[in-house]
């Protein structure tokens, strides 16, 4: 998890120090080695001026919070570089929201609009303040068993035991989810510390997660299982050990035409090589065993996401930035770095023109990030650090690639797109995504495509409202935005809205995370039916404040032999006659070449099935119910967002 006002997404305080001697072994012994890096940011300077010694349960003894900057913590997003902020006064737990009465939140529907379904709460079971925190989610589906989907995310109620992370699995294809939970009331990755990643090895059917780990030496690592939804069948590996590792990734090359079936491959940044080094591991026996740390970069570039083709040529892309130096302003820089044998060695392949990254101010905790927020109030003001990161995606040698740069004049932010057709070597212009007018933020994309050519991508956007307020939840704040493409990424669909609701801006109360925080990422992924993706949400609130949840939402593929091109309309009404009323859809297309094929129109969740006759398929329901009805073109899927219609 990333820690937004320290340099890392930090949970911690003090009370859950205990046993993490071993796990910061290597991030301490880093600072031995290092030299003074450039840019020296305000927090940190502080932190290099002030020799703070700790000896305190936990930590090294006689650590020097002078070093902080030295050995890069400040740069981490990690909860291990949290810990040390906060235990060193550089960074704030969270705090108690002042809204003690609940607000109703308005237009808080339980249909979806547009793209998507409805939104789905990851978190079940008991909710103890404080430690009620979810955030920064990775969203997986069994390609074996559509039905099965998992969700891992940053989870804060294990604070007390040394565990932040966590997952939902879901069995019925989405429609509801489960927290899975132990006898003790925890997650089963104990002593792991965030940064989720959850992938599925075809091969052996079995579930990996990945995190930030304590377990040992093991500096990176996770559990694995072949029942997701069976907490006590998750046993433990280790990818890597005695780094100074943050901001990992992960992907699983699960198509059986690829050179590398069955390949795992983990990337992230090792703050004891070259001050934040990027480095890859791979496994090739589906997970047994884990290679020793692969050199991409000698220097520090944030690792944003790896990925691989869809398509199944065996080549894998990791996306990079170079966040010039952090601070703000500055200006980022996209990278992308190709393998094509396997993980074994890497080449940067394209480096994009800086651009201003997004926010509004320095992190008020650790100015070398940017926050979208400020003018929240108390000791912290500023709120929801972010670097302008995103995530790419790869089809046929096409790389897709998703981010956000700060707007025109007051903006804080836009959603970017850029499409490459050579393998990553050269990029399209930036295409923005979101395409209102107004100078409200967007923020923290994703982005997957799926074998048939299904780009979907979402966003946080605030165009909805004019200001936001932490922890209100009578303020709406922001709502999931998506665009899909039907064409591998070359012409875009509208963008429309994708989650249920326009959430409050969620509080964050509990003292063992940083103040700040509210999730680093987002990482979505796609099968050929679906693209599922999840979010940090406000909606629910807990003893009177908005506070952070994950919710989870997908959108059907465009699928079937109809290509969304070949559509102009889809039009749905309910129309008023004697003896009852009629639903009725229309479905229009460019010409008749496909007169006599058929496409389903889903009504209320049931499907009908409608021959196209010429141009047009119509579809007619006598008798319809009163009250509200959502009418769908669910094959071909994604052309159309849901229309919602009333019977009265």
């Amino acid at each position: 998890m990333k820690q937004k006002s320290t340099s890392q997404s930090a949970f911690f305080n003090l009370r859950v120090l205990i046993g993490l001697f071993v796990v910061l072994t290597g991030v301490f012994l880093a600072v031995i080695g290092f030299g003074t890096f450039s840019g020296l940011t305000a927090s940190s300077a502080k932190a290099q001026q002030t020799h703070k010694i700790i000896n305190i349960a936990g930590l090294p003894p006689g650590f020097d919070c002078a070093t902080i900057h030295e050995s890069g913590i400040d740069r981490m997003e990690g909860l291990r570089a949290g810990l040390i902020m906060i235990a060193c006064g550089e960074a704030t737990g969270g705090l108690d929201s002042p809204y003690s009465a609940f607000t109703r939140l308005l237009n808080n529907l339980e249909a979806p609009l547009a793209y998507g379904g409805t939104d789905v709460n990851l978190v079940t079971g008991t909710e103890t303040p404080p430690h009620i925190i979810q955030s920064e989610t990775y969203s997986t589906v069994n390609p074996d068993n559509p039905l099965q989907i998992c969700v891992a995310d940053n989870d804060s109620r294990g604070a007390a035991v040394n565990n932040f992370s966590g997952i939902s699995c879901s069995t019925d294809g989405g429609t509801t989810f489960t927290r899975v939970t132990t006898a003790a009331g925890q997650s089963p990755f104990a002593n792991t510390f965030g940064d989720p990643v959850v992938l599925y090895n075809k091969p052996t059917g079995t579930w990996f997660t990945v995190w930030l780990d304590g377990n040992g030496s093991c500096t990176l690592g996770g559990y694995k299982s072949t029942t997701p939804t069976v907490a006590t069948s998750w046993s433990h590996f280790c990818v890597h050990s005695n780094g100074g590792d943050d901001r990992e990734s992960g992907w699983a090359d699960n198509n059986p035409s690829s050179p590398n079936f069955g390949n795992m491959y983990v990337s992230w940044n090792d703050f004891n090589v070259g001050g934040g080094g990027l480095q890859v591991s791979r496994s090739t026996d589906n997970g047994v065993t884990w290679s020793p740390e692969i050199h991409v970069t000698s220097s520090f570039i944030r690792d944003v996401q790896i990925t691989g083709d869809a398509s199944g040529n065996g080549t894998i892309y990791i996306a990079g930035m170079d966040e010039g130096g952090g601070g703000f302003p500055h200006n980022d820089t996209n990278k992308i770095f190709r393998s094509t044998n396997g993980g074994s060695t890497w080449t940067n392949t394209y480096t994009g023109s800086p651009f201003p990254g997004p926010g509004v101010q320095a992190c008020t905790d650790n100015t070398y990030f940017t926050c979208m927020f400020n003018n929240q109030g108390g000791s912290v003001p500023t709120f929801w650090r972010h670097e302008g990161w995103g995530e790419p995606a790869a089809l046929n040698n096409v790389v897709h690639l998703v981010y956000a740069q700060h707007g025109a004049g007051s903006d804080p932010g836009d959603v970017f797109y850029i499409r490459s057709t050579d393998s990553g070597v050269t990029f399209s212009a930036p295409f923005k995504l979101n395409s209102d007018t107004t100078t409200r933020p967007q923020w923290q994309p994703n982005i997957s495509v799926n074998p048939t050519g299904t780009v979907f991508a979402m966003w946080y956007d605030a165009r909805e409202s004019t200001t936001c307020t932490r922890g209100n939840p009578g303020v709406p704040c922001y709502r999931m935005w998506a665009r899909e493409s039907t064409d591998n990424g070359a012409t875009w669909l509208p963008d429309d809205m994708f989650s249920d609701v326009v959430s409050p801006l969620p509080g964050q109360s509990d003292p063992n995370i940083v103040a700040g925080y509210a999730g680093d990422y987002d990482y979505g992924s796609a099968i050929s039916s679906t693209s599922v993706t999840s979010w940090d949400d406000g909606r629910v609130a807990i003893n009177g404040a908005s506070q952070q949840n994950t919710f989870f939402d997908q959108q059907a593929a465009g699928g079937g032999g109809i290509p969304c091109g070949d559509l102009v309309s889809f039009q749905v009404r309910c129309k008023h006659l004697t003896g009852g009323d009629k639903l009725q859809a229309k479905l229009t297309l460019t010409d008749t070449s496909h007169s006599g094929e058929q496409v389903t129109i889903t009504v209320d969740g049931n499907p009908n099935s409608v021959t196209i006759n010429g141009n047009q398929a119509q579809l007619q329901i006598p008798n319809e119910p009163l009250g509200q009805h959502t009418v769908e073109l669910t094959d071909p899927a994604g052309c159309f967002a849901p229309v919602v219609t009333n019977c009265n």
